[in-house]
């Protein structure tokens, strides 16, 4: 191992005041908006300055460099230090930071992307880490580059339990290319954290999960300078800075008391605090970041076309689930930057047929669902990959916080929720996902496929890999007919009208499973004389308004809609908003409206009033009415 090298005096002492100076930005930023988190700042000074003057290699006039080295702030209401940092690396206007908080500013009170040093939105604390393993394992394992990653951290956040989530798949993963700081600054917002200065705990603890662990004064320029050293220095494991700081560090009467979290200081106290900080500043001097290694290699992700149309032939029998893993496989061969996760689901979603094809750009992120959404998106940052993560629809409820982050970070990552609704059958309702299209039609940038036979899924793979923005794609678990020919186009927003004549009498919209139903029960009711008109929407969201009020419009006013789903937010919900200025319109909803139970798929789909013997009963009801 290499012999450490402590920096001269002169470099100490111009590092000490560049975090006084970040001090002095935070505490006038948050003053000037009557709010915000200088405390939280203050504590953290000395790990910024060091990281950013001194360890990070990056070009402070181009952020989103594909060769910088990356940081994530996760304690993300210290944002004014994040801020001030880029200003003194000269990205930012020193006057700007005044604007902290303001309608027409971008400085807001959590980073987002809308900056463009920000890879991943925070705030919602426990979920940097795991966006900075993506983004590790993409630099190690894809780019295989020379760029690191770091995370800054605050310990009331390190009892959320998304964070050691990300901490065994750090290691697991042997992301040496990882540096996480823990500010242990002992206060959190209304008391002090549960370990408070409990050092040794924190260090057992990262050292439990296989993390090179430092302990060190967050103070000590020093001190933190040799620990991101030996960082450096190991391999096949993330390391883990643990600093000991005091919140509010530098304010006189402020620093480690109580009560002060997410407070300004006082206007009329604020020009004293200044110069008692300005006082201990002993030079102008600033130290420019060394450059990246540019070894990142050139990437593009933009307009991924399958290598040929879908293969196969109307009636063949396919779970669209098993559709999902063929098309992710065959997307894989189209450009070399399509990526797969999976939590132990893979050979239940069929991304393992993605593993096979494509084991080096398959991530396996175990039973760790929050984890794994986080470990996407930072995979997605900066356009390296395009991300595809599976799991049973049901089990990315627990990780909505992380796709509700994800809209506000700008992520292109797509989600792929198999086992919907009850017709998974014996499994029982703790396996079927029946809030999910509620779910993601809620996340503003989201667009949900409801893809209803083989080829319409092959389609929505191809799609969502070409969309920005969160893409979630429903797959359903029975084997159902294909209905399309491989020749069929689809696009977001365009509804499929799949049986029609001129004599409809009813407009019957359905979905994955309950869309064969409703042909089910399309075909019975033409045997009595009755049509309708039978609507696969293709995109839950966005909704083809148009084809649904002209069909419904052509078929007297009547929509029937069909879906494996609870009532709350799902298919006929987003039906009735699109014909709600439409007076002449009457919707009714089948759909599963009780906590559903065991059974065989048919059997519930009868229970649950969704199957096809129930769709005639419904149609027959409408005209009579």
């Amino acid at each position: 191992m290499a012999s450490y090298l402590k920096p001269n005096d002169q470099i100490l002492q111009t590092l000490t005041d560049v975090a006084n100076r970040l001090r002095i930005h935070s505490i006038k930023a948050t003053c000037a908006s009557n709010s915000g988190h200088p405390t939280s700042c203050c504590s953290a000074a000395e790990i910024m300055a060091v990281l950013f003057f001194n360890i990070m290699k990056y070009k402070p006039l181009d952020p989103r460099n594909a060769n910088n080295d990356r940081f994530v702030l996760s304690k993300g209401h210290a944002a004014p230090i994040l801020y001030a940092a880029w200003s003194e690396a000269g990205y930012i206007d020193k006057a700007e930071l005044l604007n902290l908080r303001k309608l027409d500013c971008d400085l807001e009170g959590h980073p987002t992307p809308k900056l463009k040093f920000v890879d991943i939105a925070t705030g919602s604390l426990g979920q940097g880490l795991g966006a900075a393993c993506g983004m590790a394992y993409t630099g190690k394992y894809f780019d295989k580059s020379s760029y690191r990653v770091f995370c800054l951290m605050g310990d009331g956040e390190s009892s959320e339990g998304a964070v050691w989530e990300a901490m065994a798949f750090a290691s697991h993963y042997k992301l040496d290319n990882l540096v996480a700081i823990i500010d242990v600054n002992r206060l959190g917002q209304s008391e002090a954290a549960p370990l408070q200065h409990n050092m040794e705990v924190y260090r057992e603890r990262c050292e439990a999960f296989g993390w090179h662990t430092c302990v060190v004064d967050g103070h000590s320029i020093e001190k933190l300078h040799e620990a991101f050293w030996k960082a450096s220095q190991c391999k096949d494991k993330p390391s883990m800075i643990v600093a000991k700081t005091f919140k509010g560090r530098g304010i006189s009467g402020v620093e480690n008391e109580d009560n002060w979290h997410g407070k300004p200081m006082p206007v009329n106290k604020m020009d004293t605090i200044v110069n008692e900080i300005q006082d201990c500043i002993k030079t102008s001097e600033c130290i420019c970041p060394e450059p990246p290694v540019e070894d990142a290699p050139e990437v593009s992700i933009v307009n991924i076309k399958m290598s040929s149309p879908p293969a196969y032939n109307i009636s063949d029998k396919v779970a669209t689930r098993k559709a999902y893993g063929q098309a992710l496989a065959k997307l894989g061969l189209a450009n070399s930057r399509v990526i797969a996760l999976d939590g132990d689901t893979k050979n239940s979603t069929f991304s393992e047929i993605f593993k096979k094809q494509h084991p080096d750009r398959y991530i396996e992120c175990f039973i760790a669902e929050q984890n794994m959404v986080s470990v996407g998106m930072g995979c997605a940052t900066r356009d390296r990959n395009v991300v595809f993560v599976s799991t049973f629809a049901a089990f990315l409820s627990r990780a909505y916080d992380q796709i509700r982050m994800g809209a506000i970070s700008q992520s292109n990552i797509n989600l792929c929720g198999s086992h919907c609704g009850v017709s998974i059958g014996e499994d029982g309702p703790s396996q079927m996902a029946l809030e999910d299209l509620a779910m993601f039609r809620a996340i503003p940038t989201c667009t949900v496929f409801y893809p209803s036979d083989a080829v319409s899924t092959e389609h929505a793979v191809e799609l969502a890999a070409n969309t920005k923005g969160i893409c979630f794609i429903r797959t359903s678990r029975p084997e159902t007919p294909v209905i399309y020919s491989s020749d069929e186009k689809f696009e977001i927003g365009v509804a499929k009208v799949v049986r029609s004549s001129e004599s409809d009498r009813v407009t019957v919209i359905g979905a994955g499973v309950t869309l064969h139903e409703s042909l089910k029960a399309a075909d019975e009711l033409a045997k009595a004389g009755i049509n309708i008109r039978v609507i696969d929407p293709f995109t839950i969201k966005p909704l083809d308004a148009a084809t649904i009020i002209s069909s419904a419009v052509a078929t007297g006013g009547r929509i029937i809609t069909v879906e494996d789903h609870y009532r709350e937010g799902g298919l006929g919900e987003a039906v009735s908003a699109a014909v709600a200025e439409e007076p002449s319109i009457i919707v009714k909803r089948l759909a599963v409206t009780q906590v559903p139970r065991s059974g065989k798929p048919v059997e519930l789909l009868d229970m649950f009033e969704i199957s096809a013997t129930h769709i005639m009963n419904a149609v027959k009801a409408a005209f009579a009415n």
